[in-house]
């Protein structure tokens, strides 16, 4: 799955550090870590919309605007990623 800019993608799932529960599934371009989450990108939100875990209600991100495109800023540390 080509991006605009010919990056391939692929998706992650990405859990919840405290308690294990699946929070998104995503579309990530690149190899590097997961910093932000652009909300286009989001294939499926298991969330409730609120930045929040669903099963702790840990925040496991804040709100952010890089590029002029809305993401979520990943907290270090709340969460983990599987291919």
């Amino acid at each position: 799955m080509p991006t605009k800019k010919g990056r391939r993608t692929h998706i992650i799932k990405v859990y919840c550090a405290k308690c294990h529960a699946l929070l998104y599934k995503y579309q990530k371009a690149g190899l590097g870590s997961l910093i932000k989450c652009y909300k286009d990108r989001i294939a499926e939100d298991y969330t409730r919309g609120d930045l929040k875990c669903p099963q702790c209600g840990e925040t496991f991100a804040r709100e952010a605007v890089y590029h002029g495109k809305p993401a979520n800023k990943i907290i270090q540390g709340k969460v983990y990623v599987r291919h």
